[in-house]
């Protein structure tokens, strides 16, 4: 048997799947609201009580329809019904929602070939529970903020299974840079870096979403940090969250940068350009050095999805440096990752970890709020704008909500 609380229009539903003998008394009591059987259930109040979180009967999100790296032609903006939690599932009012570059290969079909269209598009949001079933008010209850890694999450309302959440304190964008992003840098520098106090490291597109935190963690184990950007804005910006020496490849050679500054070589490259950053990366590893490869976003807006590279000497480059390349895909380490998000949250409430956000507030069209904002966060985001993680306001706060 199936049963979940939610609030719709206001009023206490309550629905019943499936049951046997026993659920014949309490269906002779149902009264029909929106299309939703309703059982009016003394102790089911205290997961419906819930000021501003009255559910419509319909919502939008976005669907990946077609198979394609451009994302605005493989997504559409629908309109269909609000899903039902099952129950150990939460109904979650998405606030806010991250971009990633990896939105493109998934809506490309890169991650799974199986899988085919039509399917929901994003990987993570935060909000509010507005939903429950029965086995999730074990953990949760109605007006619970909670932040989840999962798919779906481009939608005003999304259905998640409880293990896939993230209880947070309150729903502020910072907690969803640490999701993905935050994460990915974690446990990559933990797991792959083997970073050692005095040592160099590189991040490329240091002051992006996941580079900030690379940045952050290589300084916290007493290393000096080395950051790509695109613009003195960025530069500025990496000098204020630890970086030693931001390098705006706008301005400056970076190779030749790289060659007169650091000769003795890079002991880590924390990688995700991809193509000729990726070999000027493997030309100054230092002797043991190690490059952790956490993507190729050069390459994701191209029919392959992969840039360039000269493999056909990086044998013999590692050899003569006893260096290695080492491949990170955060659904390869989830064993790690509730210690990454303690560790990560504990950071940021005392103030020792810098989660920086931009909601578009200095595009030309203005902040990104709503799901149809979603396109040009994207396109934001691959035009190198982003001063850390891209988030999209799905909906503002109600005026009457507690959050």
């Amino acid at each position: 048997m199936s049963t979940s609380f939610l609030l719709r229009n206001g009023k206490r539903v309550f629905s019943v799947i499936g049951g046997g003998c026993r659920g014949t008394d309490a269906l002779s009591r149902v009264h029909f609201v929106s299309r939703r059987f309703i059982i009016d259930l003394s102790y089911s109040t205290h997961f419906m009580d819930f000021k501003g979180s009255s559910i419509p009967s319909s919502m939008k999100k976005l669907v990946v329809t077609k198979l394609s790296q451009n994302f605005r032609d493989a997504v559409a903006l629908q309109t269909v019904p609000v899903p039902t939690p099952g129950d150990g599932d939460l109904l979650v009012r998405n606030r806010f929602v991250g971009i990633n570059a990896s939105d493109i290969n998934y809506s490309a079909g890169r991650y799974d070939p199986t899988v085919k269209p039509p399917f929901d598009a994003g990987f993570e949001g935060i909000g509010e529970v507005v939903g429950l079933g029965l086995s999730a008010s074990a953990r949760y209850t109605i007006g619970d903020t909670v932040a989840y890694f999962a798919d779906g999450a481009f939608a005003e309302y999304t259905v998640i299974p409880m293990i896939k959440t993230v209880p947070v304190p309150v729903v502020k964008p910072e907690f969803l840079t640490l999701l993905l992003s935050g994460a990915t840098a974690y446990i990559a520098m933990k797991r792959l870096g083997d970073l050692v106090k005095g040592e160099t490291v590189l991040v490329t597109a240091a002051a992006g979403g996941t580079g900030q935190f690379a940045v952050q963690f290589a300084k916290q184990a007493g290393c000096h940090v080395v950051g790509t950007c695109s613009s003195n804005e960025k530069a500025g910006f990496l000098k204020t969250i630890g970086c030693d020496r931001p390098i705006n490849y706008t301005s400056e050679d970076l190779s030749a940068t790289l060659r007169k500054e650091y000769p003795q070589g890079l002991d880590v490259v924390y990688e995700s350009i991809g193509g000729r950053i990726f070999d000027m990366a493997v030309n100054n590893l230092a002797n043991k050095g190690r490059l952790i490869v956490i993507g190729f976003i050069s390459g994701y807006q191209t029919a392959s999805g992969v840039p360039t590279v000269k493999g056909g000497t990086l044998p013999m480059k590692l050899l003569q440096k006893s260096a290695s390349v080492r491949g990170f895909f955060l659904p390869h380490f989830l064993s790690d990752y509730k210690e990454a998000m303690g560790s990560m949250m504990q950071m940021f409430a005392k103030g020792k970890l810098v989660c920086e956000v931009d909601c578009g507030d200095m595009d030309p069209e203005g902040r990104f709020v709503g799901l149809e904002s979603v396109f040009r966060a994207v396109d934001y985001m691959y035009a190198g704008k982003n001063v850390g993680k891209v988030v999209v306001e799905v909906t503002p706060p109600s005026l009457d909500s507690k959050l």
